[in-house]
C-alpha cells in the first residue's frame, strides 16, 4: 500500500478565524444570564478549549459562579445558537485555499482534529465549502477523548488513511503542539490564533505566521524527515 503525506490541522484557530461567531454564542447565553457581553477583540485568547471551557471563561471574568449542573444548561443552550450561526462571520484564515491547493498538487492529503464537536465541525466546514478537501474530520466527541491525548491524533490519522510517519500537525495553542509531541508527529505552530501564550514558547518544529509560508514549512519538515 502506498504511504501517502497527512497533513492535520486544528480547527478553530488555524484553519478558521471563528472567534466573532463563538463569541457571539457566547454573549447570547450570557446575556441571557444578565451578565455584559465580552467583547471579540479581547475574548479571542479564550476560544480553543471547547464549548464548556468557553462559557466558563467568560462567567470567571464577571467574577459569576454557577453549579456544574447550570453550566451544562448553558452549554447546551450555546451549542443549540452556534449551530444556527456557525458560519454568520467565521470564514478561513487568508490564504488556506491556496495552500491547500498547493499540497494537494504535491500529493498531501489532509484531516482536521478539533476538540470542537465533529458535528459542528463538519456543519462549518459543509458551511464554508470546504469540507470534501479532508478525509477526515473528527473532534472532541468522535474517539471520546481531547487534544492533548495521543489517542484522538492517531485515530485521526488512521481514519484519513494515513500513517503517523508520514503525518504532519498544524495548530495554534498548547493542546496542539502536546498532541503531536504525544503522538511522535512533528508539529507546524501557527501565530495568528487563539492561544494564550505565544506559540513560539510551546516551541513547534517550525512556526509561521501566514498560510501562505505553509507550504515552506511543510518542506522543511520532510527535509529533516528525510535527513534522521
Amino acid at each position: 500500500m502506498t504511504t501517502f503525506p497527512l497533513i492535520v490541522f486544528d480547527l478553530d484557530g488555524t484553519l478558521v478565524d471563528s472567534a466573532p461567531d463563538l463569541i457571539g454564542a457566547l454573549n447570547f447565553v450570557l446575556g441571557r444570564e444578565g451578565l455584559p457581553p465580552v467583547p471579540v477583540k479581547s475574548a479571542r485568547k479564550m476560544v480553543g478549549a471547547g464549548a464548556r471551557a468557553l462559557i466558563e471563561r467568560g462567567l470567571e471574568l464577571e467574577g459569576r459562579a454557577m453549579s456544574p449542573e447550570r453550566v451544562s444548561q448553558l452549554t447546551d443552550d450555546f451549542i443549540a445558537y452556534y449551530a444556527k450561526h456557525i458560519a454568520d462571520e467565521t470564514r478561513p484564515f487568508e490564504g488556506v485555499e491556496v495552500a491547500l491547493d498547493e499540497l494537494s498538487a504535491r500529493g498531501f492529503r489532509f484531516a482536521v482534529c478539533t476538540n470542537k464537536l465533529e458535528w459542528l465541525s463538519k456543519l462549518l466546514l459543509d458551511k464554508l465549502a470546504i469540507s470534501s478537501r479532508f478525509a477526515a474530520i473528527c473532534g472532541a466527541d468522535t474517539f471520546g477523548v481531547q487534544k492533548p491525548d495521543p489517542i484522538i491524533l492517531r485515530q485521526t490519522i488512521a481514519r484519513a488513511g494515513g500513517e503517523l510517519s508520514s503525518s504532519i500537525m498544524v495548530g495554534d495553542s498548547g493542546p496542539d503542539i502536546g498532541v503531536a509531541r504525544r503522538a511522535g508527529v512533528p508539529v507546524i505552530g501557527v501565530d495568528f490564533g487563539y492561544a494564550p501564550v505565544s506559540i513560539t514558547e510551546l516551541e513547534p518544529d517550525v512556526m509561521i505566521s501566514h498560510m501562505r509560508d505553509l507550504r515552506g514549512a511543510v518542506d522543511r519538515i520532510m527535509v529533516a524527515k528525510t535527513s534522521i
